[in-house]
């Protein structure tokens, strides 16, 4: 085949969104044109050969510099640094953005990647701090983007302030950006390699403030956008994880493990498949597959993603809380996104009260409640009401616990939540059962267990007595049986003594026993120690 004969069917097959044919002709071609190396240069993107785009976007940075093509020469500099600094390469980033910021310079024209510069510039003066400077070049681009017909150019300016005001914790403006962008995406203007940041992005965002509705529209959209290219191996990775987030918190378990399978360390983003170790770990964990768990978070934590707080979690599943309770500490004295945060501070909730850190619990509910008021998200609020529940048990106070786990039950009936929506039962039948109501108990713990045995989930209540009593319970049934009382055992374990009373009597209603002699001879038939 010809050259002229190459260059044609790899540009057939760049339409066709045949990445690896249209790679491997290019490849092949010589005195490739322009626009012919930007097609090279995106189809090795597309298949994840990210070194080789780099070298075909030099080549084309070259091919417009020899020609004094000073908006072209800007154009390939600005996307060789853009690249560069997603991919962490910071500095190599920032020399090929002032190598395009200077071309941008000498030409002195109104272009594109002028326009593009000013949403760089907005990344820059965001983090320094002043929202109002990078929303306002974001949207000078968008209208550079208009008025110079560059789709690309409009769909990553509003996507990027679209993220820049979730970030400041804007979220109904935020998403307004995200909405036109994704507005910019349907309408097909985008090119292929702009289309799969923003959905990446878009989707992303909405993850950060709880946004589920849309994420989980857009990234069922991006699913089968990434269905439409299987030659794709860019931008599937992350895709992949969001859908598999989004069927385990829909109960989706079976199939939530199924697209993770297709996420590996060959993805292009190695921290995808870290990400996806983390999930499938969460995923074992529930399922009490616990040796399955610990390996899928040690992958993780080689593969750049934290384990925390699953790990955590974890270990308090092991009964080990004293190392939950370690690990959960350190992690909420680190920093994270919003998202992570509202994951930890439940965590700690949870961690922390089954220690008797009543303090530690409560610092993490206000944590809670802070990202609460912020994301104005279901999702959010039903953690922050089932954290108070938690916390008015640690407490004795079983009516308040009582109002709190039934405001937490709407919110997780009413965004599908089946595995917290049973965890929330389970928390009503406590309080029920302090306040002597064990037929309405009974009746919690029956749904519960109707709603876990469907998703195959292993803790919360079962018939074996290590998963109807809590770390905590276990514990005190320990001290139970040596005759200890009950200001003995809140001695012990830096408890009041109310909190003990509350958790024997529980220890007693759930084992279906009448006193402690009783809940002593179950603890050595069952063999619980």
């Amino acid at each position: 085949m010809d050259t002229g004969a190459t260059i044609a069917a790899a540009r057939n097959a760049y339409d066709a969104r045949s990445w690896s044919r249209a790679y491997d002709l290019y490849a092949t071609a010589e005195d490739l044109d322009a626009d012919d190396l930007d097609r090279h240069a995106v189809a090795a993107m597309m298949i994840g050969r990210t070194e080789e785009y780099f070298a075909i976007r030099e080549q084309a940075y070259d091919y417009h510099l020899v020609r004094g093509e000073l908006v072209g020469a800007a154009g390939a500099a600005l996307w060789i640094g853009i690249q560069r600094m997603v991919t962490g390469d910071v500095g190599a980033g920032g020399g090929w953005l002032a190598r395009a910021a200077r071309h941008v310079e000498e030409d002195g024209t109104d272009s594109v990647p002028a326009a593009f510069l000013k949403v760089a510039g907005s990344l820059e003066a965001a983090g320094a701090g002043d929202l109002d400077r990078a929303t306002a070049l974001t949207q000078e681009a968008v209208a550079a983007g208009r008025r110079l017909g560059s789709t690309d150019l409009v769909g990553l300016a509003l996507h990027q302030e679209g993220l820049l005001l979730l970030d400041a914790g804007r979220a109904a403006e935020g998403l307004a950006r995200l909405d036109e962008a994704m507005v910019e995406l349907a309408a097909g203007g985008l090119s292929p390699m702009v289309t799969g940041i923003v959905y990446c992005g878009a989707i992303t965002g909405c993850w950060t403030v709880y946004e589920l509705q849309r994420a989980e529209e857009w990234t069922a959209a991006m699913t089968r956008w990434c269905a439409a290219q299987p030659e794709l191996g860019n931008f599937t990775g992350e895709c992949r994880v969001h859908r598999a987030e989004i069927d385990q918190l829909h109960g989706a378990w079976s199939e939530a493990r199924a697209v993770l399978a297709r996420v590996s360390t060959a993805d292009v983003d190695p921290w995808a498949a870290g990400w996806a170790a983390y999930v499938r770990g969460g995923l074992d964990r529930l399922q009490g597959r616990y040796d399955d768990a610990d390996d899928e978070y040690a992958a993780a934590g080689r593969l750049g993603c934290d384990p925390q707080p699953g790990l955590a979690l974890l270990r308090l599943a092991q009964g080990s809380v004293q190392a939950a309770a370690a690990m959960v500490r350190r992690c909420l004295a680190e920093s994270h996104p919003d998202t992570k945060r509202v994951e930890v501070a439940f965590a700690a909730v949870e961690i922390l009260a089954q220690v008797g850190d009543t303090a530690g619990a409560a610092a993490a509910c206000e944590e809670l409640g802070r990202l609460a008021e912020k994301s104005r998200a279901a999702v959010v609020a039903a953690f922050l009401a089932q954290g108070r529940a938690i916390l008015e048990l640690a407490d004795a106070s079983p009516e308040r616990a009582l109002t709190e786990a039934r405001a937490a039950l709407r919110r997780w009936v009413e965004v599908r939540a089946p595995y917290q929506e049973a965890r929330t039962r389970l928390l009503i039948a406590d309080a029920c059962r302090a306040l002597d109501d064990l037929e309405s108990a009974d009746r919690e713990v029956e749904a519960a267990r109707r709603l876990l045995a469907e998703l195959g989930a292993a803790d919360g209540t079962h018939a074996e007595t290590e998963g109807v009593l809590s770390p905590r319970e276990l514990e005190v049934l320990r001290l139970v049986t040596t005759g200890a009382t009950n200001r003995a055992i809140a001695d012990q374990l830096v408890l009041s003594e109310r909190t003990v009373d509350r958790h024997v009597s529980n220890i007693l209603g759930k084992l279906g026993v009448a006193s402690r002699a009783a809940a002593t001879a179950y603890a050595f038939e069952h063999r619980l120690f």
